[in-house]
Order: structure tokens, then C-alpha cells, then sequence
């Protein structure tokens, strides 16, 4: 796919390989001379690759990045923050990164520059989120979006198979969970249904070889039309669900929503038969039932059906069916304890999603 430039009122996006290189230009465009860079502690080289492509100016960086953003995490990156003096935020890896930059935004004002090298599509989305004991919350900042997006294809080459699947099923679940949102509308839906149409057919080809540079930036692509789908509508069942397993229970992000998407939407089945409809003619090998077109596909990519291969406790089921239920949210079905309870007993075991009666 050719490189191209985007630009909205409020986001610029860059797209292409070695795009990072324009990292530079960008900066100064902001009128930026000090970037904090922001990443996980694996992923450190990337603030020596990018040390390197700005000659050594830069206030510093923080390495700290930690999934499900905790404020305590979040309060030391803003006291680092301000003791170099940093004058822009530059966050690079997934969608932890891109979050510890939007709160850190949201603290500070500084333009935010982010460098995705997942598939999680937060880039797009003006959603902040934090976790502060063991409880996770989200709220919505339009101003959070970050001013630049630089997808570049060549840092994704090295994402292994296994996060890249989970971390496009994630992404996957936006656009899916935006075709029956209650704000639902036709441009959010028409970002959706491209979005899951690029990441299920590009997903399984970065599966067969992880080098595949046309498939990563297909892959790329749809988790941007899954990210403006984020954005665009609000959330349900599978979100609210999945913030409280990794809120509470600190399960990992992309692996939650890989695994909750199927029984989330069988879950909901019954009250949307159109959008079902739209999806299982989207989603490969659904022969006319979506629910387990998502089955197969995560049996192709490999992704384990099992919370309890997270790492989520039998006795925690019941914990997070009440936590779920402690504040109401709008579902296109009525949440019913005993149901939900036996979807997240399905997920735990680790069998397939199964249509709800």
C-alpha cells in the first residue's frame, strides 16, 4: 500500500513505511524541541531509535508504561514530565502507550504525538481511561485525541503473531460493537463493517508469515476504521464487560477482548438480528451465523477461548458479574445476572461462544 498523509481539524495521520522518519518535521510543525517519549520497559529500544532520528534532543523518557493505565503510574510519568521540562509527548507501542499519553494530556495540555505498533486503535479515540483500585473508568475528552498519528508498517514487522491477533480482534470489537450501538449511526457503521472486513481478512495472513508487509498494513488500516469507530459511538455489554475483568483483575487488554468478543455478541444476539445479519455476511466462514464466524476465526488465529488461561480465578466470576451490574448501562438486551454469569463461566472453561436462548 502506498504512503499517504490524512489530515482532519483536529488529527494529522501519516501512513506508510519508515514514516516514523518524519518524526522530526512533525515535532517542529508543533513548534516541539523537547518530546518526552513514553513506552513500555521492553520496549526501550525505541527510545534509542528515535534518540537517534532526533540527534539526541529530547527532555527524556518514561518507560514505565503499564496496561490498564494506573494512576499511579500516571502520576509519576507527570511529575517526570515536568522535572525535565518536556514540551511535547511522544508515545510509542500499543494501545497502553497511546492511553498513558492521553491522560498525561488531559494533566497537561502538551501536544501528543503517538507511534502505534499494535492494532488497538485508541489513536483514534478521544477515550481516557485509568485504573485506580482495581476499578476501572473511562470518560470522554475530544480535545485527548492525539494531534499526530504515525502508523509506520515497518514496526509492526516484528510484532509477534500471537499479540498481533489479539491485539486486531480488539480493535475488531469496536467496529463490531458499533453496528448496534445505541448512537449508532451510518458513518460510524460504514468505518465498522471496513474495519472488520480488512482485519478478518488480514489477520490470518500476518498468522501465515508475520513478515508480510501488504498484510500489516491492511491490518494497520483496519484497526484505524475500527479506532474511528470508537470514536464515533458509544460502548455496551462487551466493553463495560471486559473493563471490569481488567480493571479488577488486571487481565491482559487485547487477550480479554479477543476472547469476550464472540460471547459478548451471542450474548446480544437475539435483540439484533440485523446487525447480526451485516456481520455474518462480513465476517469470513460465518455461513450465515456470525457468532460462530468469530469462533473459527479465533480457532485460526490461534487465540485461547479460556479466561482461565489469563488467569482469572472460578470465584471471580461472581465478582465480576456483580461489579458489572453495580452501574447500569444501556444494552440492546437486558442484563440478566444468571446469563451473564453463564457467559463468563463459557469464557473461563474456554468453550465457544453459544448463541444465547
Amino acid at each position: 500500500m502506498a504512503s499517504f498523509e490524512y489530515n482532519e481539524h483536529s488529527q494529522r495521520v501519516l501512513f506508510g513505511q519508515d514514516s516514523l522518519s518524519k518524526l522530526p518535521s512533525e515535532l517542529a510543525r508543533l513548534g516541539c524541541s523537547k518530546p518526552l517519549i513514553l513506552t513500555t520497559p521492553t520496549k526501550t529500544s525505541y527510545v534509542d531509535t528515535i534518540t537517534d532520528l532526533l540527534y539526541g534532543q529530547l527532555a527524556g523518557s518514561f518507560n514505565r508504561v503499564t496496561m490498564h493505565t494506573p494512576t499511579e503510574v500516571t502520576e509519576d510519568a507527570l511529575k517526570h514530565c515536568k522535572a525535565v521540562d518536556a514540551d511535547c509527548l511522544v508515545s510509542i507501542g500499543g494501545g497502553s502507550a497511546v492511553g498513558l499519553g492521553k491522560a498525561l494530556f488531559v494533566r497537561t495540555g502538551l501536544p501528543h504525538i503517538t507511534v502505534p505498533t499494535t492494532y488497538s486503535g485508541s489513536e483514534m479515540t478521544p477515550i481516557v481511561g485509568q485504573t485506580e483500585k482495581r476499578v476501572k473508568t473511562t470518560h470522554v475528552d475530544p480535545k485527548a485525541i492525539p494531534a499526530v498519528v504515525i502508523y509506520d508498517v515497518n514496526l509492526t514487522l516484528t510484532l509477534p503473531a500471537k499479540i498481533s491477533a489479539t491485539s486486531g480482534l480488539n480493535a475488531m470489537a469496536h467496529a463490531v460493537e458499533a453496528l448496534y450501538a445505541q448512537d449508532g449511526n451510518p458513518i460510524a457503521s460504514m468505518f465498522a463493517i471496513k474495519g472488520i472486513q480488512t482485519l478478518a481478512t488480514s489477520l490470518p495472513r500476518i498468522m501465515r508469515n508475520v513478515q508480510d508487509v501488504d498484510a500489516r498494513s491492511d491490518a494497520l488500516l483496519g484497526a484505524w476504521f475500527c479506532g474511528k469507530c470508537l470514536a464515533g459511538v458509544g460502548v455496551s455489554l462487551h466493553h463495560k464487560l471486559c473493563h471490569v475483568l481488567g480493571g479488577t483483575f488486571n487481565l491482559p487488554h487485547a487477550e480479554t477482548h479477543a476472547i469476550i468478543l464472540p460471547h459478548a455478541l451471542a450474548y446480544l444476539a437475539p435483540s439484533i438480528p440485523n446487525e447480526m445479519k451485516v456481520l455474518a455476511e462480513n465476517v469470513p466462514e460465518s455461513e450465515g451465523n456470525a457468532v460462530n464466524g468469530l469462533n473459527r476465526l479465533l480457532s485460526k488465529l490461534g487465540i485461547t477461548y479460556s479466561l482461565k488461561d489469563l488467569g482469572l480465578k472460578e470465584d471471580d466470576i461472581d465478582v465480576a458479574v456483580t461489579t458489572l451490574l453495580q452501574k447500569p448501562f444501556w444494552s440492546p438486551r437486558p442484563l440478566e445476572a444468571d446469563l451473564i454469569h453463564e457467559l463468563l463461566r463459557r469464557a473461563w472453561e474456554g468453550k465457544p461462544a453459544r448463541m444465547a436462548e
